[in-house]
């Protein structure tokens, strides 16, 4: 990326420059190119001494008196990249510069520029210098402040959403986090229509590919940069630059007026680090004893502490945890609870910021109500910040079902539901029991994919188990994990690509009407109403994308889960 440096029109407009009465006779095309740096010269072999990006003042009097050499002369200066080339008249020449040299600059788009006044070049220099590191010196105060207002954001642990605005108010430009799986998760449009912004964004993110963990795309206009930490990369997040290209429109051959300044890359770096060190870390805001069954049902759950310490820890708080029948339990919201009612003893409605905490906190305290009244020892703690877990102590395994069944019971009173005739507004996942503490991790571990995949289960069961959750369900519960995104993209991206290239062809659905149909190819040209020749030359072109046999069995059922995951991906 770029840094900050004045453009050829800018440097014209400096009083150093207009007090020689500069005329502009060729090149307008390149005036809002950079001026890195300014260079006298008189001799004509000047542009191997050149790095590029250099505006070239001379009064003429050591360039050739040929046309050949001045064309050789204007060519060699735009080759190597130089801004612009400024000519003092008087010396060599009086009236102007010859016309085949401002022919040449004009082929070449090289501003060229006159002054017809005799005027000390190192005025000159020294105001564009000065103006060059007058922008350098604001673009560092700039990177400061970025510094800074990350750095206040990771202590605060600031969420998602308010990085997004800070990096969106920070940079004047809309800001995009996205999933692996190309699903917005925040975004701040910085005035922008969002609407605009985000219409058909799977399709257009994919189109946005540039090279390394941080890039500029030109073709679309987008500063792209990985987030992730600890070697797990979970999404990226976008910037889009306004000098460059547009996402929703932008063809194969657009090109990016300029590309983004240094500032803007080590701003979404510094917000993509922000974001990755607000998911690893979780602010506790709960009281001791609650923390302490926190700490040891994740020391369960990520097997971070030895199993021994955990029951000795355990035992100290009255839980006894060794030779029992353990089973763990999730409890958690549907996905359709009304959210902007009050809930509990909190009386918060869903939009102010403590909503969620507060409906989490009422939750946890009613199944911990609810445990007690059906005389049940367990580990009880919220588990994320949408669940509520339980790992439950029987001295007897043949106790379980009866022991759930009046924990369910219980939570389904305190909460003021009916016993039966609706599903409630919770769920209880239980996973399977186990009879050892080892174990017990598993067990959680078990329940609480159940509840996530349960969620949108409208049947009136008062324990969810296993049995009940099907493959649909557990890929629902696992598509916001990076492995399970990340398998789409190496089964399907490649589809996905050429479908997002190609939006009239949309061959994802030809392969998803053959798998349908059980790898009929028959059956699956009707489904997809095609003629079987056109359906026949379609699978033949999947085949060749994925670079994969779809006569075989194992391809297709890789096939088939990857399709069933990337539905729950973009399920909402």
């Amino acid at each position: 990326m770029s840094p900050v440096f004045p453009t050829v029109r800018e440097v014209l407009a400096l009083d150093p420059v207009r007090h020689g009465a500069p005329r502009l006779v060729a090149g307008e095309g390149g005036l809002d190119g950079p001026v890195r740096w300014v260079h006298v010269a008189e001799v004509p072999d000047i542009a191997t001494l050149l790095g590029g990006g250099e505006l070239v003042l001379t009064t003429g009097i050591g360039l050739p008196a040929d046309d050949a050499g001045l064309r050789a002369f204007i060519g060699d200066l735009a080759d190597v990249g130089v801004s612009g080339l400024v000519v003092e008249l008087g010396r060599r020449y009086v009236s102007g510069v010859p016309r085949v040299m401002a022919a040449a600059a004009e082929r070449r788009g090289l501003p060229l520029v006159e002054l017809r006044r005799a005027t000390p070049f190192v005025r000159i220099t020294e105001a564009v210098h000065a103006l060059i590191v007058d922008a350098q010196l604001t673009e560092l105060r700039a990177t400061e402040e970025i510094h800074q207002r990350f750095t206040e954001l990771s202590v605060e642990g600031a969420g998602p959403a308010e990085v997004i605005r800070q990096a969106a108010e920070l940079s004047g430009c809309p800001v995009v986090l996205e999933n692996l799986s190309r699903q917005v998760l925040a975004y701040d449009p910085a005035g922008e229509n969002a609407e605009l912004l985000l219409d058909g964004w799977e399709l257009h993110s994919r189109r946005v590919r540039p090279a390394g963990r941080t890039a500029y795309h030109a073709d679309s206009g987008w500063l792209v940069t990985t987030v992730g930490a600890r070697g797990e990369d979970w999404g990226r997040l976008l910037l889009r630059w306004p000098g460059g290209g547009d996402l929703a429109g932008a063809g194969p051959g657009a090109r990016a007026a300029g590309e983004p300044p240094t500032r803007l890359t080590i701003l979404v770096e510094r917000a993509a680090s922000t974001l990755a060190l607000g998911r690893l870390i979780r602010r506790d805001v709960e009281g001791l004893e609650r923390q302490i069954h926190r700490t040891l049902l994740t020391a369960l759950l990520d097997h971070s502490r030895p199993v021994d310490e955990v029951a000795l820890r355990a035992k100290a708080l009255g839980v006894t945890l060794e030779r029992r029948h353990l089973v763990g339990v999730v409890v958690r919201h549907r996905a359709d609870e009304p959210e902007d009612a009050p809930t509990g003893e909190s009386g918060l409605p869903a939009e102010t910021p403590a909503a969620g905490p507060a409906r989490l906190r009422d939750l946890a305290e009613a199944v911990g109500q609810a445990l007690r009244e059906a005389k049940l020892t367990a580990l009880t703690s919220a588990v994320d910040d949408q669940a509520v877990g339980a790992l439950v102590a029987l001295p007897d395994p043949a106790a379980e079902e009866r022991a759930l069944l009046a924990f369910a019971t219980a939570l389904r009173r305190l909460r003021g539901e009916a016993a039966a005739g609706r599903a409630g507004s919770v769920i209880v996942a239980a996973g399977a029991g186990v009879g050892s503490l080892r174990e017990a991790g598993r067990s959680l571990v078990e329940a609480r994919q159940i509840a996530d995949a349960a969620r949108r289960d409208r049947r009136d069961l008062p324990i969810v188990r296993l049995p009940q959750v099907g493959l649909t369900g557990l890929l629902h519960l696992l598509r916001d994990e990076p492995r399970v995104q990340t398998f789409v993209e190496r089964e399907l991206g490649a589809l996905l690509a050429h479908d997002a290239q190609h939006p009239r062809e949309q061959l994802l659905g030809t392969l998803r009407a053959y798998l349908d149909q059980g790898r009929n190819k028959s059956a699956a040209a009707g489904a997809a109403h095609l003629s079987r020749p056109a359906f026949y030359e379609r699978l033949a072109r999947i085949a060749r994308i994925l670079d994969a046999d779809l006569d075989s069995v194992e391809t297709c059922l890789s096939l088939h889960v990857a399709l069933l995951a990337l539905d729950a991906i973009r399920t909402p």
